[in-house]
């Protein structure tokens, strides 16, 4: 599991390609474990601020996954078949977000795509 969310970090500025729904959901909770932990962190350091809602730690590590994060997104839309410009509809307050969500679940596009071939089905090619 560490591995798949370092992988992350290691392709953070690859846009282009696909991306597994593990890798993703992976990440996602990796990220939420480590945002928690580092905000208590910055708590019990007295480095949290009450006016911004976020700790010194906590808040660099925000910084920090914002190009990862939306690499990520992208090449997770790629892989269920979609522009990365989809990632737009997070501007979109309430819905934008539940339908990125509901296309983040989705499976892959079986065989390769515009984007590339699927991860999923080289993974099990190298595996056999």
């Amino acid at each position: 599991m560490l591995e798949i969310y370092l992988s992350v970090f290691k392709n953070c500025f690859e846009f282009k390609g696909r991306a597994r729904r593990k890798e993703y959901w992976v990440f996602i909770l990796g990220t939420l474990l480590v945002s928690v932990a580092l905000g208590l962190i910055d708590v019990m350091l007295g480095l949290y601020s009450d006016e911004t809602g976020l700790g010194l730690l906590s808040g660099l590590y925000a910084l920090i996954i914002i190009i990862p994060s939306i690499a990520l997104s992208i090449r997770r839309l790629h892989d269920t078949g979609r522009s990365g410009w989809w990632i737009l509809l997070s501007l979109i307050p309430l819905i934008g977000p539940i339908v990125l969500i509901v296309f983040y679940v989705m499976d892959s596009k079986p065989g390769e795509n515009e984007y590339g071939p699927n991860p999923k089905e080289q993974l099990h090619n190298t595996v056999s």
